[in-house]
């Protein structure tokens, strides 16, 4: 790649880092196995039906394994659950297996990983997908959510994990 394209890449990622954004552990489990990782291009599309949008690097391992599986969970983070953010984004070298048995998930209603002490956990089947540069974009359409009423979001921005606190409702 040449010098040009290198810059405009760096600014762009650059720019992307100053893009606040939820954190999130996605997983899933089924005939292709458990597996889980942290994402933050993470976006709701539309509430009817609730559908979201998850995107994954196509290099990741854990990629196949979502679309083998079909089906997905996204695991808002609370504040607290910076630790788990790290581990599932690869940051703390243990095995997947490792990862899971760390954190306190339990088996949701859609049979998927679902880590307790979340803001939300939403599950539910990928009903397409869509192949862009370097990620895979999963569609995902919701079939079980719950949230809880406490907690702060855990957001990662400026290359770094900050806590954004909840609003006091009126």
């Amino acid at each position: 790649m040449d010098d040009v394209h290198q810059d405009i890449k760096k600014i762009f990622r650059d720019a992307m880092a100053t893009l606040g954004a939820g954190v999130n552990i996605i997983t899933t489990n089924g005939p292709a196995g458990k597996c889980g990782l942290t994402a933050t291009a993470v976006v709701s599309i539309t509430d009817s039906p609730p559908t979201m949008l998850v995107s994954i690097n196509r290099n990741s391992a854990t990629n196949e394994t979502f679309k083998a599986n079909s089906r997905m969970a996204v695991n808002i983070l609370n504040a607290d659950q910076q630790l788990a953010a790290e581990y599932f984004g690869g940051m703390h070298p243990v095995t997947m297996e490792e990862r899971f048995a760390k954190f306190d998930f339990i088996e949701g209603k859609g049979k998927l990983p679902i880590l307790q002490g979340a803001i939300a956990n939403l599950e539910g089947s990928i009903v397409a997908t869509h192949e862009v540069g370097t990620h895979t974009l999963f569609i995902l359409e919701l079939d079980s959510m719950q949230m809880a009423d406490l907690g702060n979001a855990l957001i990662y921005f400026n290359r770094g994990f900050h806590e954004l606190p909840r609003q006091k409702k009126a």
